[in-house]
């Protein structure tokens, strides 16, 4: 079946069925001509899966030419492919426990390390999991690889990256308790950004972002890009890396609290030559590594809450609620 497709002009896909069956149209919006070398201008936004709760956390796996994406609230992590389409891939993502909750517990943020094993921010176990089984063969088999800080649980972790040097930096909002923020069981008092070791030693390095959300890191490994998911605060951060790992020299690399569009700051990808590709208010931000805005990718009908780059960083993959969408941009 030839699947539907959004074109930049903001042609809608109408139906007679109802106005759930509506699917988002996108344009884009280019603020500067440098967004030419990135996107060419007859680029479609298409559908290509659909029938989600709350898509998050794609990554790319380039030797399988496959996308994983968690469905948070339906606790499963599904994969895409051009041949199969969306299959389920992994059941339970991120709660394993028997006890019955509601909320955002399943999955978030995903990662493959370079030794080829699938790192997953499990939201309702409150921890960083590695999959024990072959990613060709995945089984809910989950070893911990960081669940405390201080002694106390973690919030519910949410994205992660892992440096060249070996450091995995992860964010931990409150989204996967059941009760947010006020949640009973909420055993450290702040939403914070941290750094894991390579020997296993969880470091705190900021507890001063309301919301913190996506993170990603510049090629270079020197600076790390935050985002802060606050409906008044809608800003990206940018701190330096320091030799030992830690962030110095925090300031904002770009507030949208102005914006009007739904949607928050939230995930985040950085390609090889350091443009950003943002989720935010209204679909996609794109800024190149000096926070210069070179424009948006817009979408409608539905918030994009992630998105994730192909190996050749030709194709955009972007999760948006119910929805799975593509931009082949070259």
């Amino acid at each position: 079946m030839k699947k539907p497709i959004i074109t930049l002009l903001s042609i809608a896909i109408c139906c007679t069925v109802g106005a759930q069956d509506i699917k988002p149209k996108g344009t884009v919006e280019y603020v500067s001509e440098e967004l030419s070398g990135i996107i060419k201008k007859n680029a479609e936004v298409e559908v290509i899966a659909e029938g989600f709760e709350f898509t998050e956390g794609p990554v790319w796996i380039a030797k399988e030419k496959m996308l994983l994406l968690s469905d948070v609230p339906a606790n499963t992590i599904y994969k895409w492919t051009e041949k199969g389409g969306k299959e389920v891939f992994l059941t339970p993502g991120g709660y394993t426990d028997d006890e019955e909750r509601g909320g955002f517990m399943g999955a978030n943020g995903l990662l493959l390390s370079p030794d080829g094993k699938l790192l997953i921010c499990q939201h309702g176990d409150r921890r960083i999991a590695a999959m024990d089984a072959p990613l060709l063969d995945p089984k809910p088999n989950y070893s911990t690889v960081a669940a405390v800080y201080d002694g106390k649980k973690l919030n519910s972790p949410n994205d992660l990256i892992l440096s060249k040097t070996g450091n995995l930096y992860f964010t931990d909002p409150s989204y996967g308790l059941e009760a947010g923020a006020n949640d009973p069981g909420k055993e450290i008092g702040f939403q914070g950004v941290y750094k894991m070791s390579p020997t296993g030693e969880v470091m705190l390095l900021l507890d001063s972002i309301d919301q913190p959300n996506g993170l990603a890191m510049m090629p270079d490994g020197k600076t790390m890009i935050v985002s802060n998911s606050d409906a008044v605060k809608k800003q990206w951060y940018a701190y330096d890396i320091a030799e030992d790992g830690s962030i110095v020299s925090g300031r904002i690399f770009y507030d949208a609290s102005n914006a009007q569009e739904n949607g928050l700051c939230d995930g985040l990808k950085i390609d090889k030559k350091g443009n950003i590709f943002a989720s935010g208010p209204g679909g996609i931000w794109i800024f190149n590594k000096t926070g210069k805005v070179l424009g948006k990718i817009k979408i409608e009908g539905t918030t994009a809450a992630n998105c994730a780059l192909s190996s050749d960083e030709k194709t955009l993959y972007v999760t948006a609620e119910k929805y799975l969408l593509r931009i082949k941009m070259r």
